[in-house]
């Protein structure tokens, strides 16, 4: 993506304001454990307004997390765990799966495991950092099914009707043209094949369930069922 959108040591202008909202919003909530309300209201208003910034700067610099924050991916997906994933995704031993931007491998390795010896799981990432590090936990958990390829979701570097289905979690956002990489998506996934995405609203590149409809319409996809609730969600998408 264009480096001018990031700012320094690669952090997104709205990982900065996200980190500074939750930073505010601890404060906020220790200030009103102390009786301090005055400070917590002035907390509380600055989170606020950093969420609001990270939402908006988000939509107008779209670009991948940096490589650099990838220890947030070691955390849990409260919500959006590998298990309910595999709920809504419905993977089956024998697939060819696509994962786009599989960060650590978090739902990555679990998925390729379901899988199996005869299946295959596809992840493409734009950062080669991310694959590397994808590719030395599978090779330490001896999944040789899961092959890498670095390149642009807006461009998949894939034949039409490859993949039983396809997924991505929490990247969406970061696509500068996600109706692209929609269709794109559908383009490499089989008739009748399913695509999944899960959104998480802590992430500062949250896509909302009427946005999400909104640019499945727009990708001639629909969207077939949404699990979970609106601040911790999975849409399954089909032509």
């Amino acid at each position: 993506m264009d480096g001018s959108r990031t700012l320094v040591a690669g952090l997104r202008r709205q990982d900065w304001a996200f980190f500074v909202g939750m930073f505010c919003a601890g404060a906020a909530l220790t200030a009103l454990a102390i009786g301090d309300r005055t400070a917590a209201v002035v907390y509380a208003a600055v989170a606020l307004a950093s969420g609001v910034l990270a939402r908006r700067w988000s939509r107008r610099y779209p670009a991948p997390m940096p490589a650099a924050m990838r220890w947030i991916l070691y955390f849990s997906h409260p919500g959006l765990s590998p298990r309910a994933l595999h709920r809504v995704l419905e993977p089956r031993a024998g697939e060819r799966l696509l994962e786009i931007g599989p960060g650590t491998g978090h739902h990555a390795l679990p998925t390729a495991e379901i899988l199996g010896p005869g299946g295959r799981l596809d992840v493409l990432d734009v950062q080669p950092e991310m694959l590397r590090d994808l590719e030395r936990r599978a090779a330490a958990r001896e999944l040789g099914t899961i092959v890498t390829a670095s390149g642009d979701a807006q461009r998949l570097p894939y034949p039409d009707a490859t993949f039983d289905g396809a997924y991505l979690m929490t990247v969406l956002g970061e696509i500068p043209d996600p109706e692209q990489a929609l269709r794109e998506m559908a383009r490499v996934v089989k008739p009748g094949g399913r695509i999944v995405t899960g959104e998480m609203w802590l992430d500062p590149d949250y896509v909302a369930p009427r946005r999400l409809r909104a640019l499945a319409d727009a990708a001639r996809l629909r969207v077939v069922r949404q699990a979970g609730w609106r601040f911790a969600y999975f849409g399954r998408l089909e032509r």
